[in-house]
Parts: C-alpha cells; structure tokens; sequence
C-alpha cells in the first residue's frame, strides 16, 4: 500500500506545472497566430539543416594582439595556425613571414622543431619521407609568403582544441590552439 502512495504522490505535485504550461502554450499561440507557422518552418528547417559546428568558449583560436607583436618584432612571423591534417595523422603549422632576415632561423635545417602537448605528454616531430624527405619547407625566406611543417601525429594523441608549444632551436611558441 505504500509503494502506491509513493507512485501517486509525484503526480500530483506535477499535475499543476503540466496544467499552466499547456495553457500557457495554448494561449501564447491564440496570441501570436503567425507563431505557430513560423515554428513550423523553423523546426523542419532546422530538422534539414546539420547542426553548426561551434567553438567552446574556453577555446582559445587566435593568438593575442601582444603576442603577435612579439613574434613580428622578435622573429619576423606572424599568422599561425596548427591543424589537423590526413584525419588526425599529422598536424600543420603554419606561418606567415615579415622580415626574411629574422625568420632564418625558422627555417634552418639544422634545427629540428618539436610540437608538444601538455595534455597528451606527446612530443611530435617532422617524419622524414623516402622520397620525399622532410615534412618541412626550408628554403630561403620571402617577405609575405606563407611557410609550413607537418608533424607526424600517430595515434592521435593530439586533437583538436589542445593546446600546444612549438620549439624550433631558440624559437618558443605556446599555447597555440589546434583547430
């Protein structure tokens, strides 16, 4: 006998709330006729439609304004950007040159550059190709053309939304962001 007033009391606390939101949607839609028209288009619009792709906010996707002054003074480079490439199996870092003179040391091949997460305790490097060699541009620099380097990511240990170092010989740049 218990177990059925156990069952019955929850209902009736919650009769009342069912009751005023009923009314309340009934009310606002005898309100606003062009409502009830409008939310069905947008429920089969966004039925249609795949869900944005968003950003959380704790997601840090550009390098602050001091930051990039730093590395345009100091280095000659600025625009920066680590991705994903190959579905995960590589990371890309890129960067956009100022000053050839500053940025030599960016693309020394005598320098190794290391990619590491924090998060996954990883240290990424460039793989060397047979044929192709490095995963890296080395040439000389050019003022306003945009370099890269890949890192192999085996096992994906680095993902999306992670922050990262990038260390090339004196070079330092942290807490950049894979897109």
């Amino acid at each position: 006998m218990s177990d059925r007033r156990v069952l019955l009391v929850p209902k009736i606390l919650v009769a009342p709330f069912l009751i005023l939101g009923v009314a309340t949607s009934v009310l606002h839609a005898q309100l606003t006729p062009s409502a009830q028209s409008d939310s069905t288009t947008k429920s089969t619009a966004s039925a249609a439609a795949p869900p944005a792709k968003t950003t959380p906010r704790h997601y840090q996707t550009k390098l602050p304004e001091s930051a990039s002054q730093y590395y345009a003074m100091l280095w000659g480079v600025d625009s920066f950007t680590v991705r994903t490439v190959e579905s995960g199996e590589l990371i890309r870092f890129s960067y956009r040159v100022l000053d050839p003179q500053k940025a030599k040391p960016l693309n020394d091949k005598t320098k190794e550059p290391s990619l590491i997460c924090p998060r996954a305790g990883a240290k990424l490097v460039i793989p060397s190709m047979e044929k192709v060699g490095k995963l890296r541009q080395t040439g000389t620099p050019e003022a306003g053309k945009v370099y890269w380097m890949a890192f192999s990511n085996k096992g994906r240990l680095v993902k999306p939304g992670d922050h990262v170092n990038l260390v090339i010989g004196g070079f330092h740049a942290e807490g950049l962001v894979v897109q």
